[in-house]
């Protein structure tokens, strides 16, 4: 009987590994994970963890891995259909009836992994004959010794076109090319696709390999790709594989990291050096599937592409694939290597510490995104920097999760701010009195406010209009009880808010749905204010319209809920600075409240817009 991928990934899914592996080992949280000691071998100290996240075990000492299907053939001893039987019923899923197409589909696999690793075999062969000598004397000059040459399975393709159909003349010619070792074409016979070219194997998870790619020998043939991988077959799929990763893998759970580079090539350089935790993407940008796959080993993968301009375009390729997925504590870090290098060529150059130093300095996912938009265009006029604005922004967008996207509107806007409105003073010169800046050569400037000024200040930092904002998000959820759920957290975690909120989250918590027209009899029972339109009349928000397209209503309401949830940590900066200063009336803490205060208008600006939108109604 097959099961399907997409079967046993819901399977897992839809297990706690920790409560299954719990039920004979005792588990202790440590962190993220939880720890014990190893029940596949003896030991004293722990070093056996469950990731439940991962979904998988692994233990530190004897090597044992798996995900909830391994543990219950491996410790439990049962066999593959009943270990998913069982789990299946816990789980409350059907396991699927026989299907006899799939089980055509997965003996044809079976049968194809036979001619991959046939292929392979010849390759190997074809690289020690004499026929080989070009790609052995190419492997020499890239300093790869014969420890690496062997463990990476290197081989070497013959020119001939129909050399590999002579060596594989077992298999039938349908399955050579099935396998994207053959090329047919319609009106001419099929030949061999890799010619003339050193071979390097692709592996799946398992270590199987399931495609190849070539590197061409032959200097003359200008017309003919440098580097050459399978097509997509019943094997490989290009978008979801990673080279490398079945060796990797396990070196990045003992190491913490993980690195990504352009190519295969520099995967097995960064090996040779004894950098052992590299995959690369294959012939492609790194894909949603891939980022998630990177995701699964650690946290924060370090992205460490080539030098030129195309590599950096990589980079920022994959910046962007990843902004939509990113979820608390996962992300992407980069490396910036030095223009015009690869990683080979920077250990050729300055060796493994140089290498290893620039890994230890890699950028924030937010850090590359500001300096690769504030880089990519001349900020010369206002409408260049309102330009770098947009596009900040427009990452942003992008951003699925609530909280992190929020986080990012404000360290990008601080830092855009920062850049667009510097302080302009040469550091020459100094405070003189209260109200009189004195400097070599520098120019006149407004004085900074003195003490008489305090309480203007003051006032300019209170926000007179939290209360009608705190209203009419109020408002804003009763009429929208289902986005209760999607802003429950973020809301439980802002302190001086409305108690009326506190209770809002609780009736969420009792049910399901909650009534618009029961909410002041809610609040009435809970010995509050009942809520009043009066509340928050100046504010016009689209989401207090009862015409309004629902999307756009509940997107409104999702970013007047980041105002009020971002406000008091913006509230008590700009108090503590402004007491900062009255107490110092330094330079330091005048810039410090003159920032914030900035930001503090900003903000407001922000508010005034979105309360005075005009809803969008239903077409």
């Amino acid at each position: 009987m097959s099961l399907s991928p997409a079967f046993l990934d819901e399977l897992r899914a839809r297990i706690t590994l920790s409560g299954v592996i719990g039920r004979t080992v005792r588990l202790t949280r440590a962190g993220r994970e939880f720890k014990a000691c190893c029940p596949f071998h003896n030991e004293k100290s722990p070093s056996f963890t469950v990731n439940d996240e991962k979904g998988f075990y692994h233990c530190f000492g004897c090597g044992a891995h798996g995900d909830a299907i391994r543990w219950m053939t491996d410790q439990r001893g049962l066999a593959f259909m009943d270990a998913v039987k069982e789990l299946a019923a816990e789980a409350g899923l059907d396991v699927p009836a026989p299907d006899p197409r799939a089980a055509r589909a997965a003996e044809r696999r079976d049968t194809l992994h036979d001619v991959m690793a046939a292929a392979q075999a010849w390759y190997r062969d074809c690289l020690a004959s004499p026929e080989g000598d070009a790609a052995r004397a190419y492997l020499a000059t890239r300093g790869f010794d014969a420890h690496t040459v062997s463990r990476f399975g290197f081989g070497y393709a013959p020119e001939g076109r129909q050399a590999l159909k002579a060596a594989l003349s077992r298999f039938p010619e349908a399955m050579l090319v099935e396998a994207g070792l053959r090329i047919a074409v319609d009106d001419r016979e099929p030949y061999d696709r890799f010619r003339g070219r050193l071979m390097l194997p692709i592996e799946d998870a398992r270590g199987r390999v399931i495609a190849f790619g070539g590197r061409i020998l032959a200097k003359d043939k200008t017309d003919a790709p440098k580097y050459l991988n399978s097509p997509d077959t019943p094997l490989f799929d290009k978008g979801r594989t990673l080279y490398n990763l079945h060796r990797a893998a396990p070196a990045a759970r003992q190491s913490g990291r993980l690195i990504v580079v352009e190519g295969y090539m520099d995967v097995i350089a960064l090996a040779a050096a004894g950098i052992t935790e590299c995959v690369a993407p294959l012939g492609t940008a790194l894909t949603e599937t891939q980022i998630e796959l990177l995701w699964r080993q650690v946290e924060t993968p370090i992205l460490c592409f080539d030098g030129d301009a195309a590599g950096q375009r990589a980079a920022m390729r994959a910046v962007t694939r990843a902004l939509p997925l990113l979820r608390p504590a996962h992300s992407l870090r980069i490396v910036r290597l030095p223009e015009g290098l690869d990683p080979d060529d920077l250990l050729k150059a300055r060796g493994a510490t140089a290498l290893e130093k620039l890994l230890g300095e890699a950028k924030s996912l937010v850090d590359m995104l500001w300096e690769a938009e504030r880089d990519a265009a001349p900020l010369v006029t206002p409408e260049d920097k309102a330009g770098l604005k947009a596009r900040l922004l427009a990452h942003v967008e992008a951003i699925a999760q609530p909280d992190i996207a929020s986080l990012y509107r404000r360290e990008l806007l601080d830092r855009y701010s920062a850049f667009a409105f510097p302080r302009r003073e040469n550091g020459q010169g100094r405070w003189q009195g209260e109200n009189r800046w004195q400097g070599k050569g520098s120019p006149a400037r407004p004085a900074p406010p003195n003490r008489e000024n305090i309480g203007r200040l003051r006032r300019a930092s209170q926000g007179g209009a939290r209360d009608a904002l705190s209203a009419a998000i109020l408002a804003g959820l009763a009429r929208w009880p289902g986005e209760i759920a999607r802003h429950a957290e973020a809301l439980a975690r802002t302190p001086g808010l409305d108690p009326r909120f506190s209770v809002l989250l609780d009736c969420h918590d009792a049910t399901d749905a909650l009534e618009s027209e029961s909410l002041s009899t809610i609040l009435a029972r809970h010995g509050l204010e009942r809520l009043e339109a009066a509340e928050y009349s100046g504010l016009r928000f689209g989401f207090l319209n009862p015409d309004a397209a629902p999307e756009q209503a509940v997107s409104d309401l999702a970013q007047a809920i980041e105002l009020l949830v971002e406000r008091p940590a913006l509230e008590a900066a700009l108090a503590e600075a402004t007491t900062r200063f009255e107490r110092e009336l330094s330079d330091d803490a005048f810039a410090e409240q003159q920032r914030l205060l900035k930001r503090k208008l900003e903000f407001d600006s922000r508010l005034r817009q979105m309360a005075t939108r005009q809803a969008v109604l239903p077409q």
